[in-house]
C-alpha cells in the first residue's frame, strides 16, 4: 500500500495528491509517468508525474477524474493509500540527457494547457535547479482552472493566458507565444509542449512557422502504460511508435496529430477497437516484447 502524505484540490476538478513511494522517487526523472491503481478491482491509470522528493521519498501527482476509476480516485484522501503505485514508466525528458551548458545556451519555452500543466513543473524545475530560467505559457479557460501559479512563479518567467480573458492575458496559448516573439521580442531555440491533443497539435503548427524545434507529450491517449493495450499507437514520421514505451514525449514535427485523435475516438467504443486491430494487425500492439507488435 502507497500512503497519500497529503491530498488537495487545486481547482473545480483538478486534484493533486503527494505519495510515499521511496523506491519510485528514488529512481524518477522529470517527464517521467506512474501507474496508480486506487483499489484492488480498480483500473490502472498512467499519470505523468509532477513532482519528486528523492529524500522524503514522495512522488507527487496531479488529475481530472473522467472514468470511474479515476473519480474513485478523487475520493481518496489524506491518510488513505493507493492499492498500487508503479514506476517511473517512459522514457525522461530528452532535456535530461542533454549537458548542462549546452541547455544554458538555449532559450527554452514550455507551453502548457489543463491538467498538462503538471508535467511541465518537474521538468521546469529540474533546469531551474541547474541555473537555467524558461519560459513558461500556462493556459486556462478562465481564471478559476489555472493550477499551480505560485509554483511555477519561484521557478521560471511565467505567462498566463486565459480563453475569456478574465485572468492576465486573453487567447489561447498560441496567441500568448505570438505576442512574446512578435510584439514582445522573445526569440526561442526550444519548446515543450504539453496538453490538450489540439491544443498541441496548433502549437506544432504555429512553431513550425517559427522553426522552433518543439517536444510534444502524448500522455493523453496513454491508456494501459505498458504496451500491451495498443491504445496508444502513433504514426511519428515513417515509423510507429507508442506514446507508453517510446515516450511520452516525441518531436512534435513528424506527430500526426490528426492520425491520433481520430484513433482515440475510435479506440473507446469496442467496434472501434475491432477495427483498429484488424486494420493494423501486428503493429497494433507493441513494446511489451510478448505480443508480438514490437516486431
Amino acid at each position: 500500500m502507497y500512503k497519500i502524505l497529503y491530498a488537495d484540490k487545486l481547482s473545480e476538478n483538478i486534484y493533486r495528491m503527494v505519495v510515499d513511494a521511496p523506491m519510485v522517487a528514488r529512481h524518477c526523472e522529470p517527464g517521467q509517468f506512474i501507474i496508480a491503481k486506487a483499489y484492488e478491482e480498480g483500473e490502472r491509470i498512467p499519470l505523468t508525474i509532477c513532482d519528486f522528493d528523492r529524500e522524503k521519498g514522495t512522488v507527487t501527482i496531479v488529475f481530472q477524474p473522467i472514468g470511474v476509476s479515476t473519480i474513485e480516485m478523487a475520493k481518496l484522501k489524506t491518510g488513505d493509500a493507493f492499492e498500487d503505485f508503479v514506476g517511473p514508466l517512459g522514457r525522461p525528458s530528452d532535456l535530461i540527457d542533454t549537458p548542462v551548458e549546452e541547455l544554458k545556451k538555449k532559450k527554452i519555452i514550455f507551453i502548457a494547457g489543463g491538467v498538462g500543466t503538471a508535467p511541465v513543473y518537474p521538468q521546469v524545475k529540474w533546469l531551474h535547479e541547474r541555473g537555467i530560467t524558461a519560459d513558461v505559457i500556462i493556459g486556462a479557460k478562465t481564471k478559476d482552472l489555472v493550477i499551480m501559479e505560485k509554483e511555477f512563479k519561484e521557478v521560471c518567467n511565467l505567462y498566463i493566458t486565459t480563453d475569456d480573458g478574465s485572468y492576465q492575458r486573453k487567447g489561447m496559448v498560441t496567441q500568448c507565444l505570438q505576442d512574446l516573439i512578435e510584439k514582445e521580442g522573445k526569440t526561442y531555440d526550444h519548446c515543450v509542449a504539453i496538453g490538450p491533443m489540439i491544443m498541441m497539435k496548433f502549437v506544432v503548427k504555429m512553431t513550425k512557422s517559427y522553426n522552433i524545434p518543439t517536444v510534444v507529450s502524448m500522455n493523453p491517449i496513454m491508456v494501459d502504460g505498458t504496451g500491451m493495450c495498443g491504445a496508444c499507437r502513433l504514426q511519428v514520421g515513417d515509423e510507429i511508435k507508442f506514446a507508453c514505451v517510446d515516450g511520452p514525449e516525441f518531436d512534435g514535427f513528424l506527430v500526426d496529430f490528426d492520425q491520433a485523435m481520430k484513433r482515440m475516438t475510435m479506440y473507446k467504443t469496442e467496434e472501434g477497437r475491432a477495427l483498429l486491430a484488424l486494420k493494423e494487425g501486428k503493429t497494433h500492439h507493441g513494446g511489451c516484447g510478448m505480443c508480438g507488435g514490437d516486431q
